[in-house]
C-alpha cells in the first residue's frame, strides 16, 4: 500500500510541476521515456535472473503452474473487452491494451504514452496502480469470497513482489511459489499484449 501510495505522489507531483512549468525544458524531451523503459526491462531481466527458485517450481508443479496465469491473462483481456461497451472514449482494443499492463504500471504507462499519447498512458497507470491497490486492500475479502487463489489473479503482474507479502499472509506460505511464477509468467506478456492491442 505503501509503495502504491508513493508512486500516485510522484505521478502527481510530475503533473503539477509541469503544468506550473517549473521543469527545464529538457525533461518535455519524449525520447528519455524509452531510455527509461529499456532500463525498467534491464532490471526486470536482473530480477528473473537471480531468482533460482523458479526452475525448481516449475519442477515440481509441473504443467499446472501454467494454468493460473493464463486464466489471469483470458479472464483480464475478457473483462477489458466487456466494460469497453460502457466507455465511449476509448475502442475496445484500446481497453484491452490498458487491461493488460495486469498492474505493472510503469512498463505499461510508457509503452501506451509512446504509441497513444499521454491521455492512455495516464488511464493506464491508474488502472494498473488501482488494480495493485485492490489486491492490497480486498486480499482477505477476495480469499473468503472467491478462495486462495483469487489474490494472486487479481494482483497480475504484481504477485511477484509488491502484493507478496500480503498474498503470503492470506492465501498462506503454500501459495508463494505459484504468485512469483504467476507474477513472473504474466510480467512477460506485458510488452507483447500491450502493444499487440495498441496497435489497432
Amino acid at each position: 500500500m505503501k509503495g502504491s501510495l508513493i508512486i500516485i505522489s510522484f505521478f502527481i507531483l510530475g503533473v503539477g510541476l509541469s503544468y506550473l512549468d517549473l521543469l527545464p525544458q529538457v525533461m518535455y524531451n519524449d525520447g528519455y521515456t524509452m531510455y527509461i523503459l529499456y532500463l525498467l526491462l534491464f532490471c526486470v531481466g536482473v530480477s528473473i535472473g537471480c531468482d533460482t527458485t523458479i526452475i525448481s517450481s516449475l519442477k515440481k508443479y509441473g504443467y499446472l503452474m501454467f494454468i493460473l496465469p493464463l486464466a489471469t491473462i483470458i479472464g483480464t483481456i475478457i473483462g477489458s473487452a466487456a466494460i469497453s461497451v460502457l466507455i465511449k472514449d476509448y475502442t475496445m482494443a484500446e481497453c484491452v491494451a490498458v487491461g493488460c499492463g495486469f498492474g505493472y504500471y510503469s512498463l505499461s504507462s510508457i509503452f501506451l504514452t509512446e504509441m497513444k499519447g499521454p491521455e492512455l498512458g495516464t488511464v493506464a497507470l491508474l488502472s494498473n496502480v488501482t488494480r495493485e491497490m485492490i489486491t492490497l486492500v480486498f486480499a482477505p475479502l477476495l480469499v473468503l469470497v472467491f478462495g486462495k487463489l483469487a489474490p494472486i489473479s487479481a494482483g497480475g503482474a504484481t504477485t511477484m513482489d509488491t502484493t507478496l507479502p500480503i498474498i503470503t499472509r492470506y492465501s498462506g506460505k503454500e501459495f508463494v511459489v505459484i504468485a512469483i511464477f504467476h507474477g513472473f509468467m504474466v510480467d512477460l506478456t506485458v510488452p507483447f499484449l500491450v502493444t499487440f492491442f495498441a496497435s489497432f
